[in-house]
């Protein structure tokens, strides 16, 4: 069997056997919430995202930085990246727009504090971020479902692997949120038949 040719089929999707081989939990005492501020291009956006957003910046404003309300002022919440996707806006070349701190340097969603604070309505955040390391990528009859392995997530493997949490696991509520409760059962089980015939681990 070669597992190079193997992912999941669950509903109208194409899931990676990463999401059933792979450990993963977040350590944000060890990443310090590194994710939202690294890379080359802001989060993707759905144009529905980026209109809530848009709605929500007077509550969202005081939580930001000054270099972000300055961006956003200048260039509104959102672009379009080099590939032509809707992503949020970076500021000093690697901070999302709607990054703040905490203390001891550790990054926090502004959105997503607003939203525990009750004054979001019940938005959360993007999905792409509710759902990240996990990608999604839209083909005309199916998505694919694929890990993002990034060097900044390993303390999330090793902690993973020390609670045996698995990344189908990790990712329950996005992953349910997105695709609903019948596709992510569907997943559950299709992972857990996978571990107990070929008891794969690739952390």
């Amino acid at each position: 069997m070669d597992e190079e040719e193997i992912m999941l089929q669950i509903q109208d999707t194409l899931v990676s056997l990463d999401l059933a081989e792979r450990f993963f939990c977040c350590d944000i005492d060890a990443c310090l919430g590194e994710c939202c501020i690294e890379g080359d291009a802001g989060a993707p956006l759905t144009a529905d995202e980026r209109d809530t957003i848009d709605s929500l910046l007077p509550i969202l404003t005081p939580r930001l930085l000054p270099s972000a309300v300055r961006r956003i002022e200048e260039e509104g919440t959102s672009y379009l990246d080099e590939e032509g996707d809707l992503v949020t806006q970076i500021v000093e070349g690697r901070n999302c727009v709607f990054t703040s701190y905490a203390p001891g340097g550790v990054c926090q969603c502004a959105i997503e504090c607003a939203c525990s604070a009750g004054q979001t309505g019940g938005f959360r955040k993007p999905a792409s971020c509710a759902l990240y390391p996990v990608r999604l990528t839209r083909y005309p009859s199916f998505t694919a479902v694929n890990y993002h392995r990034w060097d900044i997530c390993r303390p999330a493997e090793k902690l993973g692997r020390k609670l045996g949490i698995r990344l189908y696991q990790f990712l329950k509520g996005p992953l349910t949120d997105y695709f609903g409760k019948e596709w992510y059962d569907e997943l559950a089980m299709a992972c857990e038949a996978y571990l107990e015939e070929y008891g794969r681990d690739k952390n």
